[in-house]
């Protein structure tokens, strides 16, 4: 197994992603958008967190109508950040792009949220339609930017400062599968004994850095958790394929996807987290037989614990009116 040759979600033909953050003085926010290939893409969701702000999820289930999404939206701004997939929504129609209905079309844009209100000092400041659209203008197939950028520009980790993050792999039939993540997390991607990150473990050869951990930011990282508020966090992730998958088989690579959540942040899952996961099949490989299944999900899960890694290894500390946070690389001296 191999990275693909931008380690990023979009190593999957026919995906683009966006970023758009919120400007001006006590805004920390912002939207990050999946756009899916011409025809739209195959989807499944799984929710684990106990505090979820989602959309359209009722719309991936095996037994709904509808077979096919055109975007996923991941967004800052609690529930008020739901609002951003309707600049989506907005741009897709205009481009003609939808599920057919008399008259037009109705664009299939599923979503969820992580809680970073008032972390650049204003409340208020929270992504709405015009973020969504702008993360949608800015979407594309290349490089896709890592850290303190869209739905990741407010997000936290364990105390640190969380980011955005993606990875990918090739399988050995030439199978790829990518992931992206947005960390913000109740739970600490850091091990406390070591100050190394859980999931870099399944990183693969020279794909981070390696960390000398000094005794001095060892004792910075283990005080970095603070008591965690209800419903103040959520890690999201989208993991996508390019073979062929029902919507069942996209929910079962969103549950693999957890283990990799769960493998990189402790603890995951919590009573102030919503974690949510949607899974994408672009449909343009055959459907696996049940060894390449196997090696689907297994990747699957590699592909999000890495996904957190690089997000939290990109990370930059950041001061707002309210509080600073660290970033990782900077308490460890990797920046």
């Amino acid at each position: 197994m191999r990275p693909g040759p931008l380690n990023a979600l979009t190593d999957v033909p026919g995906l683009r992603v966006g970023h758009a953050s919120l400007d001006g003085p006590g805004a920390l926010s912002g939207t990050t958008v999946v756009l899916a290939p011409e025809g739209g893409a195959v989807a499944g969701a799984d929710v684990r967190g106990a505090a979820p702000g989602t959309r359209e999820t009722d719309l991936l289930h095996p037994g709904a109508m509808v077979q096919r999404v055109h975007a996923i939206v991941l967004s800052g701004g609690s529930a008020y950040g739901l609002a951003a997939a309707c600049g989506v929504m907005a741009r897709l129609e205009e481009a003609g792009v939808g599920f057919p209905v008399p008259g037009g079309v109705v664009p299939i844009v599923p979503g969820a949220v992580v809680f970073d209100l008032g972390r650049g000092g204003d409340f208020s400041a929270r992504p709405d339609a015009a973020t969504g659209a702008a993360a949608y203008d800015a979407a594309a197939d290349g490089p896709v930017p890592q850290g303190v950028v869209g739905a990741g520009t407010g997000a936290l980790a364990g105390g640190l400062k969380g980011a955005v993050g993606t990875a990918s792999a090739v399988l050995d039939d030439g199978a790829i599968v990518a992931a992206l993540a947005v960390v913000n997390a109740a739970g600490s991607p850091v091990d406390p004994a070591t100050g190394l990150l859980f999931g870099a473990r399944v990183g693969l050869p020279g794909e981070f850095p390696a960390v000398d951990v000094a005794p001095d930011a060892l004792a910075e990282l283990r005080a970095a958790p603070r008591p965690p508020s209800l419903g103040t966090n959520t890690t999201l992730a989208v993991v996508a394929t390019d073979v062929t998958l029902d919507k069942a088989g996209c929910a079962r690579l969103a549950t693999m996807g957890h283990d990799g959540l769960a493998r990189a942040i402790s603890p995951a899952h919590t009573a102030s987290d919503g974690d949510a996961i949607f899974g994408l099949s672009t449909a343009a490989r055959p459907a696996p037989d049940l060894r390449g299944l196997v090696a689907l999900h297994a990747a699957a899960a590699d592909v999000v614990s890495r996904a957190i890694v690089h997000g939290v290894l990109a990370a930059e500390s950041v001061t707002t009116p309210a509080g600073t946070w660290r970033g990782y690389g900077d308490v460890v001296g990797l920046r």
